[in-house]
Parts: structure tokens; C-alpha cells; sequence
């Protein structure tokens, strides 16, 4: 039976499309560069924004560097509230944590970020960690996850008792990475047709309903 819920942040607790989508079109304005389709922007959601930028567009790690800066000049003061939490998440976090589970937001968006976001969305109180990357770090998921479990004072056996929960391939492989389980969820649909489950999602939760029941009953 789990007992601690580490949860991913963009796209699982809260939709942040609207907010990432902006400061990603702002970023390639201001270094010159041609906006890319939605398509492709959408992919940004989930990864290091380092990763993104280098693979769907090809750019160098300066220019990649160049253009978190320039996407955080925007998102750091408005792009971060240009959001909203996922339907039922709130409410799903606090239920749980009255039933005794312990409750952390593990997400690779820097954490000086993901605290305000928490806090006004209404997730913060149901939360014992919120732990996100450092400033100017180059962390995976599986980084994430590790300071998390450190902060949560959990050792190597308690891995069974630790779920992950996220919307991309990512979130399922840095937990996998780190030897515990993870559940997909598809609340906005930003992941790829079938790519929870080809990375070896334990489950798909297509509401904030059903992942409560699988959570429930494993």
C-alpha cells in the first residue's frame, strides 16, 4: 500500500498551457528567432525547459540558456499565475492528506516558482514538501525526486510505499529511475497518444475520480 504521493505540477495539478505557451512565444521573439507551431510548444510542457529547447529547436546549450532567461523574464512576474489548478486536484489533495497520506509536489520547474504556485492554487496546505530544481541547475526528474525523498527522511525500503504521479513520459522514467511506481495521468492531453503507458506507467487516470480510486484500492 503507498503511502507518500509525489506529485508533478504542470499539467497534473495545475494547466499551466496558457502561461507557458505565452512566455515560450515572447522568449522566441526576443532572440529573433520564428515561432514555432503550437504543436511543438505544447511538447514544452513537462521536460527541463534546457532539454526543449535543444531538441525540438535545435539550439545550442548557450542559446538554449539564453532562452530560459528570456521565457523567465516573462513567466517569473506574470506567465507563473497564467494558470489554473487541474479540475478536483485541490480538493483530491485534501481528502488524501486527511486520510493519513503524506503529500509532496515533486516538479523539475524551479522551485522558487512552483511555492507561489502552490500556495495560490490551494495545494500548499495539503503539501509536507514542495520540492522543485535549483536555480541555473541542468536536474532530471529522477534529481527531483531524490531531494524529495531526502526532505521526507525516506530510506531505500520505503520505496514501495512511494507513487509518483504525472502527465509525461518523463515524470514515469525519473520515477523508474529511482525504483518506485508511477501513475500517468491525462487530465489536458499533453502527452503523446499512448506515452504513459509505453513508458511503463502503472496506470492512466483520466480524471481526478479515477485516480483517487486507483489510489484507494493499491
Amino acid at each position: 500500500m503507498y503511502r507518500y504521493l509525489f506529485f508533478d505540477l504542470d499539467g497534473t495539478l495545475t494547466d499551466s498551457k496558457a502561461g507557458i505557451l505565452n512566455c515560450l512565444r515572447y522568449a522566441f521573439e526576443k532572440l529573433g528567432e520564428p515561432v514555432p507551431p503550437e504543436e511543438t510548444l505544447l511538447a514544452f510542457i513537462g521536460p527541463p525547459l534546457q532539454d526543449s529547447f535543444m531538441r525540438y529547436c535545435g539550439f545550442s546549450p548557450e542559446l538554449a540558456a539564453e532562452g530560459i532567461r528570456l521565457f523567465r523574464e516573462r513567466y517569473v512576474p506574470v506567465g507563473k499565475f497564467e494558470n489554473a489548478a487541474a479540475p478536483g486536484m485541490a480538493d483530491l489533495c485534501r481528502r488524501l492528506k486527511k486520510r493519513g497520506y503524506v503529500l509532496a509536489l515533486a516538479s523539475s520547474k524551479p522551485e522558487e516558482l512552483c511555492v507561489p504556485i502552490c500556495e495560490k492554487f490551494g495545494f500548499a496546505p495539503s503539501l509536507t514538501v514542495i520540492a522543485g530544481s535549483p536555480p541555473e541547475s541542468d536536474w532530471e526528474k529522477s534529481d527531483v525526486i531524490r531531494e524529495t525523498m531526502r526532505r521526507l527522511h525516506l530510506e531505500e525500503a520505503q520505496k514501495d510505499e512511494i507513487l509518483m504521479v504525472g502527465d509525461r513520459k518523463f515524470d514515469v522514467l525519473g520515477a523508474m529511475e529511482c525504483g518506485i511506481g508511477c501513475v500517468g495521468v491525462e487530465f489536458f492531453g499533453y502527452a503523446a497518444p499512448g506515452e504513459l503507458e509505453d513508458a511503463g506507467a502503472l496506470a492512466v487516470a483520466r480524471t481526478a475520480e479515477e485516480l483517487e480510486h486507483w489510489i484507494l484500492t493499491h
